[in-house]
């Protein structure tokens, strides 16, 4: 089998594609002929050496990815309720870029029939982002206001389409003019163009009294003020840092980070009880050993999917070789959807 593995932090150059023996699933695994596997935004991090998860869990070296899609090779004892061959998907914690791998029965599932698997490997770490912001963390009504950051992107677009099943009004956010439209068929009631319109004018204009829930993966940039705009009773989720990094030349720059790290807002709890607000934060990849909670949220996203109310984002796909192509695409800021590695022609490379 091939896998990117990742020996010590740095720039896209650390990204490399290596020959290892074949995984072999022990007691309540699966192990996954991987035909497929998503890129995130985090996989970038993992490589600089900044994702705590990675360093808690892993270490050096690594292998970067979250989610995959592909068929069943073999099953470890006590699993019976996979067919051999049979079309999967699923999470992982960390290790997705490869061409086989294990992984624990109850982070794999079906493939859904709407769903290609190139389709499928950018699927699940997203929507399971989105549904456990928006379904575990919050109570959504109807009829709510929801600002959304970058919601043209993977789990931007999870998230408008899960806050429009849950009825309520979304305003995303997007960075580019090409990225307007994507939103906009997403399901958003309207989109902010960042780029041509001042952001936080027009977030004011399109709800005057505050959005009741405001999504940001954006860092220090857009933290202060996302949590300004919130109304009474309202809750900004935190699940990302993303201006805190580079958009080109894939290296940190430490003393950025340093300087970030002093502008990032404080939340003081008096201050919280005061304005009547709330901030919440969490990373998926701590959540994996939530075994009902996977479950649930699954057969909620799938059952979304097959009644057409959820529908994949758009996919860019990369070869694995190409894998540096796609960090520094997703480093960039340009992109719409999501990234996908795709196993054809890893054996030649």
């Amino acid at each position: 089998m091939r896998k990117i593995v990742v020996h010590e932090p740095g720039s896209h150059d650390k990204l490399r594609v290596e020959e290892h023996p074949d995984p072999v699933p022990g007691r309540g695994e699966v192990l996954v002929d991987v035909q497929a596997a998503g890129v995130n935004y985090a996989d970038c991090v993992v490589r600089m050496g900044l994702y705590e998860s990675a360093k808690k869990y892993v270490g050096w070296p690594i292998t970067p990815g979250f989610e995959l899609s592909g068929t069943v090779a073999a099953l470890g004892e006590g699993v019976s309720d996979l067919a051999p061959e049979a079309p999967v998907f699923g999470v992982v914690r960390f290790g997705g870029y490869a061409s086989r791998v294990v992984v624990p029965r109850h982070q794999v599932f079906p493939l859904p029939a709407r769903l290609t698997l190139e389709q499928a490997a950018g699927f699940p770490a997203v929507f399971m982002t989105a549904y456990y912001a928006l379904f575990e963390l919050l109570r959504l009504r109807p009829g709510m206001a929801l600002l959304v950051h970058s919601a043209a992107g993977g789990v931007g677009s999870a998230l408008v389409q899960l806050g429009k099943i849950a009825g309520c009004r979304v305003i995303g956010v997007v960075g580019a003019a090409h990225k307007v439209e994507t939103a906009r068929r997403l399901g958003a009631d309207a989109v902010i163009d960042k780029s041509s319109e001042p952001l936080w004018a027009a977030a004011e204009r399109l709800a005057p009294e505050g959005y009741d829930v405001v999504l940001d993966a954006n860092g220090v940039e857009t933290l202060r003020q996302s949590y300004r705009h919130l109304a009474p009773a309202g809750k900004l989720v935190v699940y990302g840092f993303h201006t805190m990094l580079p958009r080109q030349g894939g290296r940190p720059s430490y003393p950025k980070l340093a300087l970030d790290f002093l502008r990032m807002p404080r939340f003081n709890p008096l201050d919280l009880c005061n304005d009547n607000k709330s901030v919440l934060a969490f990373n998926l990849s701590y959540l994996f050993n939530k075994t009902e909670m996977l479950r649930e949220a699954m057969d909620r996203l799938v059952g979304w999917v097959d009644e057409g109310r959820l529908s994949a984002p758009p996919v860019t796909t990369f070869p694995l070789e190409r894998v540096a192509d796609a960090h520094r695409a997703i480093e960039s800021g340009s992109t719409v959807g999501k990234l996908v590695l795709t196993m054809q022609g890893a054996a030649e490379s």
